[in-house]
């Protein structure tokens, strides 16, 4: 017998096509990629003194002018809005961690070898551009990878790459956020508040205790972490989306049921559903109600809170945190000193270190450890794939805009920055993704694959 499921108009015609666009894989990077020449075409318009002046319009929060926040709308974004981005890199990272690919260490070591070269190469360039002065703080700009972009410019592939390329990129970008997380949390940081610490050390104590307890309510995290740990990083001098990272690793990520239970219990509810009299009308009856309402509390305890979240919360990210940053970050005024920005020894440092640094560091580490027999390259996966994988790896973009933030305090080298990371990212992607297309086919790739099983 076929069942058929009710499809309304608004289903078929606004729902579905929505889900099926943000269900893609390419999609995160199509979105932030289109923010991104917005911004740039805002900041090159008649409307470019407009654009550039929303970001710095002041928005306070406060009780009777007392313990104030008076942070502009740029500040909320990239200490606020991006402590979100963080919190959800964090759950991946400890989900990778517990259970995913970092979890095995014969798996997870070459692409972290990767991305600690892919780190120490490109600070090392940036710095012999600029070994000293104000511009030496900017070292940290170069060593960070988009996997955002990266990813969706792997996945235009499709099948012309394997699986086991888009997992290995996956845990090198992974295995970079996290070395970007320790970089910001111990370089980038002001003056310290010894007070704010210890209270958002104490909240923290509080989210790792109330784990150990049992406490699954995500309610309560989110309570904790943003009013009382976050709030306290904002005003420590340690950067606020530490907290993000800090937090995330508090979140339960274990099962309330497991799946024997689940699968036996939810068939005795199905029973029970099934026996219970219908009403012929179009709503439920009572017991079908509260049949229904317990299945939807196994189903919840079936899932881990930290999995609940990252699923949850992934597309307000991809959808609304990292376009908005994009948005108010990648805007760079084109004129007749681009040029001489664009050839400054910051621009330069992160262009070599992006491009060329890199590319050294990921395959020169990934081929050292390879040959000294440490690691071998995952099943499916041929140097050309890496050396694609080396120039995908130079998209620097949001984390590498977050950074220059960080490190100047000068706008014009901010500017400068800018040009370097977003002519990098293009140039790296495009490069990265022609390669792979030119020296990869379909038939490669199923053979090889084939022959893996």
């Amino acid at each position: 017998m076929k069942y058929k499921i009710k499809i309304t108009p608004i289903d078929k015609w606004v729902i579905d096509p929505v889900n099926r666009f943000i269900g893609k894989s390419t999609t995160g990077g199509i979105v932030l990629f289109i923010s991104a020449v917005v911004a740039l075409i805002l900041a090159n318009s008649p409307w470019k003194d407009t654009y550039h002046h929303i970001w710095e319009h002041k928005i306070s929060f406060g009780i009777d002018n007392k313990f104030m926040l008076d942070k502009t709308l740029h500040h909320w974004i990239n200490d606020g809005l991006m402590a979100v981005f963080f919190f959800v890199v964090g759950l991946e990272l400890k989900r990778e961690i517990i259970g995913g690919e970092l979890s095995n260490p014969k798996k997870a070591i070459l692409p972290i070898v990767a991305g600690f070269g892919g780190m120490l190469f490109p600070a090392l360039i940036y710095l012999m551009f600029n070994p000293s002065g104000e511009a030496h703080s900017g070292w940290g700009i170069p060593m960070a990878t988009d996997i955002a972009f990266a990813l969706g410019v792997l996945f235009l592939l499709g099948k012309r790459v394997p699986t086991s390329l888009k997992v290995f990129l996956t845990v090198l970008a992974i295995a970079d956020d996290l070395g970007a997380v320790l970089v910001i949390a111990l370089f980038y940081t002001s003056d310290i508040s010894l007070t704010s610490l210890i209270v958002g050390s104490l909240f923290l104590l509080l989210l790792i205790v109330s784990n150990l307890l049992g406490v699954r309510n995500t309610f309560y995290y989110g309570i904790l972490g943003v009013g009382g740990l976050w709030m306290a990083f904002l005003l420590s001098g340690v950067h606020a989306t530490i907290a993000g990272v800090l937090a995330a690793f508090t979140i339960p990520a274990n099962v309330k049921v497991d799946e024997f239970v689940f699968i036996e219990k939810m068939k005795d509810y199905l029973n029970k559903f099934k026996q219970a009299d219908p009403n012929g009308v179009p709503t439920v009856t009572p017991e079908q109600l509260h049949i229904l309402e317990d299945m939807r509390t196994l189903s919840k305890q079936a899932m881990t809170p930290l999995q609940r979240l990252e699923h949850g919360m992934h597309p307000f990210v991809t959808f609304v945190v990292m376009p908005i940053f994009a948005l108010a970050n990648a805007g760079v005024t084109i004129s007749s000193d681009s040029t001489n920005s664009g050839t400054s020894l910051v621009a330069l440092g992160v262009i070599f270190g992006l491009l060329v640094g890199k590319f050294i560091g990921i395959v020169g580490f990934t081929s050292l450890f390879i040959k000294l027999k440490l690691a071998k390259l995952p099943l499916g996966m041929t140097y050309k794939h890496l050396i694609g994988v080396g120039l995908l790896a130079s998209i620097g973009f949001t984390m590498s805009l977050f950074i220059a933030n960080l490190a100047f305090k000068n706008q014009e080298l901010i500017q400068q920055a800018k040009m370097g990371i977003l002519f990098a990212s293009l140039l790296g992607g495009t490069l990265g993704f022609l390669f792979l297309y030119f020296n990869t086919n379909k038939s490669e790739v199923n053979i090889t694959e084939a022959d893996t099983h």
